[in-house]
């Protein structure tokens, strides 16, 4: 889990994201002052504060949240997460590596579940079963049977690389849905991670207020499933972090981690 790593791609577009929310709203209340281009850009180019936009981003319009796309990189979660994460699809796009194009014989690394990152013995035995499945992946591709044939057997913790594209309304979205303690431990982590970065850079957009997992912006939606332990809605994603999964700030274990 220490070696999953996230960047967002386009941080020049990021930084436009803001212009284009403020943009969007001031066209529904001056449109009968928009006659030309450049009328629009004036508008567009407008100064304007950050509690306007945190005014924006709570009003229950997403729409303003709409435009304009956040590009992010995951190097190293499973495809276990790939799996779960694949599950959204409005307003997302997903590139995966490939078990079709890329052959994994000699470069498998796996990603080790949290709860082992302090069990060496558990961990060694783990990493001997994953290490086996690609014995046999490797073994099936030298029999001829190609790499998506062999892709079969490939053990869900094979570590990946993920691109994700989505609109900023669509992140707080998935960052709802996926830091909420109800998920797996990896799952937060990536999402968690992906908070903190999205956060430095648009952190009226993403501040807890409007963008943390239910238990911190209203109530739980999970009814009975609850985790029944809710989130200080004044938490940073980088404070949940370190409080949640201490393990990934110490040094344990081997470098397969």
């Amino acid at each position: 889990m220490k070696q999953i790593e996230i960047a967002i791609l386009n941080p020049a577009s990021v930084m436009d994201i803001e212009k284009d929310l403020m943009a969007a709203a001031r066209i529904t209340q001056h449109g009968h002052e928009i006659h030309t281009v450049k009328d629009f850009e004036e508008l567009y180019n407008k100064p304007f504060t950050q509690d306007a936009v945190r005014s924006m981003c709570a009003l229950p319009h997403p729409t303003l949240q709409k435009f304009g796309v956040i590009n992010v990189i995951v190097v190293g979660a499973s495809r276990r997460f790939l799996a779960q994460i694949t599950r959204h699809q409005n307003e997302v796009k997903f590139m995966s590596a490939s078990l079709q194009y890329s052959d994994y014989s000699d470069e498998a690394a796996f990603a080790i579940p949290y709860d082992m990152l302090d069990k060496p013995e558990v961990k060694n035995s783990y990493i001997a079963a994953c290490k086996a499945a690609m014995y046999g992946y490797k073994g099936y591709i030298a029999a001829g049977v190609g790499n998506d044939s062999a892709g079969y057997i490939m053990p869900q913790s094979l570590r990946n690389v993920l691109m994700i594209s989505a609109t900023p309304y669509q992140w707080k979205h998935m960052i709802a849905q996926r830091v909420c303690r109800r998920n797996t431990d990896e799952t937060r982590i990536v999402m968690l991670k992906i908070w903190a970065g999205l956060y430095d850079f648009l952190p009226n957009i993403f501040a807890p207020s409007t963008t943390g997992p239910f238990c911190m912006t209203g109530f739980c939606a999970e009814g009975k499933m609850s985790c029944g332990d809710a989130i200080s809605a004044t938490m940073l994603p980088k404070q949940i972090l370190h409080a949640d999964y201490p393990l990934l700030f110490e040094e344990v274990g081997t470098n397969e981690n």
